[in-house]
């Protein structure tokens, strides 16, 4: 009965570690896609020609 804890912990730290990751992964992302959405919009103004 002592490996039981030790179970859960292993499995809480892995579930936890790979929500963490995701996590971080989207909001990398939506920052690296808000960058992308303004520097397209800044690029070309309704008001250009060309």
């Amino acid at each position: 009965m002592d490996w039981v804890p030790i179970v859960f912990i292993v499995f809480k730290v892995a579930v936890f570690g790979t929500g963490m990751f995701f996590a971080i992964k989207w909001h990398y992302d939506q920052g690296k896609m808000a960058k992308n959405e303004a520097s397209k919009s800044h690029e070309r103004t309704p008001g250009e020609s060309g």
